[in-house]
């Protein structure tokens, strides 16, 4: 009986020294059928714009033949969908789950039940946001230390207000603001809304004096034509584009840095094949063209990270929330 073709080749890949093992872990990992992004929350937020993104980016690349469609799975700012990854679907390579600053910092307070962020695989940030301090454009407040002197004479007369209990991440831009201008956190008057817009409204309607938000945000609002004045990004840099004129909180005096990351991960047991298909996947989309284009449309600035780099970062990220969240006395003992 003649030899199948596989045989004699699996026979003399033995004979030359090449193992079997190797030549499985050679194989390449194939495009995942049916792929999927999760986006922890209803349709129309922060999540669902990162997975559009991804959506829109792997295709416009060509990293992925086959469309991705979007699941989407409410509840805690991700709590949800990682307690479902991490337990029921660990192994899915085909779906990628979107995640966030606030993912981030909801993991450092313990907000996501028994799991830590050991137990995923960071797979790739997409983009990033920043904090800013708004007020209204005929507020008697020029710059930052204006705002900061007003806070530290009556914390009461300065309401901040955004979108976000107390924890959240806007909550924590407004105790970092109230830290850097030496007043009590406690003493601070925060109003939490059910997102920016109703903050924004609150702000035209003089209801609060400053609004702790977001870059891409007070982007959009500006090219609306919306009344408001930007005193402060919350970053090492000054951002492109039309806030460039902006100055950073660092150089007003101030050090409040607040970077609102927006990327992806996978379940812990998803095959090392599968995992970097998927970060090379991301680097290839990256690198296209297009990608620049995608992010600027959803409002945010560059921040392309993967694999080791990413969970690095993640890791770095979490334990600085957790030291934050510890010294406003957010995680219970």
């Amino acid at each position: 009986m003649k030899k199948s073709f596989m045989s004699t080749l699996l026979a003399g890949l033995v004979l030359g020294g090449v193992s079997l093992a190797s030549v499985s872990v050679a194989t390449a990992a194939e495009e995942p059928r049916r792929p999927q992004c999760i986006a922890p929350a209803q349709p129309g937020g922060g999540f669902d714009l990162t997975c559009r993104l991804a959506q829109e980016g792997l295709k416009a690349a060509g990293q992925l033949k086959e469309a991705m469609r979007i699941v989407y799975m409410p509840g805690g700012i991700g709590a949800v969908a990682y307690n479902h990854v991490v337990a029921q679907k660990p192994a899915d390579g085909s779906s990628i789950v979107a995640f966030s600053g606030g993912s981030l910092l909801n993991l450092a307070q313990g907000k996501f039940g028994k799991y830590g962020a050991d137990d995923v695989r960071w797979l790739a940030a997409v983009g990033t946001d920043y904090g800013v301090a708004v007020v209204r454009d005929d507020a008697p407040y020029k710059d930052l230390k204006e705002l900061m002197a007003a806070f530290k004479a009556d914390p009461s007369k300065i309401v901040l207000g955004a979108g976000g209990t107390v924890g959240s991440q806007d909550w924590m831009k407004a105790a970092l603001t109230a830290k850097a201008a030496d007043v009590d956190y406690k003493k601070m008057r925060f109003v939490a809304f059910e997102g920016g817009g109703e903050a924004i409204t609150a702000l035209r309607g003089g209801h609060i004096q400053a609004y702790m938000g977001d870059a891409a945000e007070a982007f959009t609002m500006l090219e609306g034509g919306a009344p408001i004045r930007v005193l402060a990004v919350f970053n090492d840099e000054r951002l492109p584009g039309k806030l460039s004129s902006v100055p950073t909180a660092k150089e007003q005096g101030f050090d409040i840095n607040w970077p609102i990351i927006r990327g992806f991960y996978v379940g812990p047991k998803v095959s090392d094949e599968q995992y970097d298909w998927w970060v090379e996947a991301f680097k290839k989309t990256q690198e296209s063209p297009e990608f620049a284009a995608l992010q600027a449309k959803q409002g945010l600035f560059p921040f392309n990270k993967t694999g080791s780099e990413l969970d690095a970062y993640v890791k770095e990220r979490v334990k600085a929330y957790t030291e934050l969240a510890n010294s406003f006395g957010l995680i219970k003992k």
